[in-house]
């Protein structure tokens, strides 16, 4: 979530196409969002994405193990799975 304005204490700009302005400028008002919101707010979002991406934990040599034997565990296919696996997807149908 954004941060009021007055809770902002820096500034970046950035340099973008005339194209490239106009289409982040139409995407931020399908929003109801000002162009510098859609663009920290994304921005934001990728970051944090990639943090996440990059993120790692550490185990002791026997709770690895046991989370390896939990991966290896078949999983019981609940009714929701069951349903996603036998619906048809846009790889199953072949396009006309």
């Amino acid at each position: 979530m954004l941060t009021p304005k007055e809770n902002r204490a820096t500034r970046f700009s950035i340099r973008a196409t005339v194209k490239q302005k106009d289409l982040i400028s139409r995407a931020a008002a399908r929003r109801r969002q000002t162009i510098s919101e859609f663009v920290l707010e994304n921005t934001i979002e990728a970051a944090e994405g990639l943090e996440l991406d990059n993120a790692y934990f550490v185990l002791t040599p026997e709770k690895y193990n046991k989370f390896l034997a939990m991966l290896d565990e078949p999983t019981e296919p609940t009714p929701l799975l069951k349903k996603l696996m036998s619906d048809p997807t846009s790889v199953d149908v072949p396009n006309n």
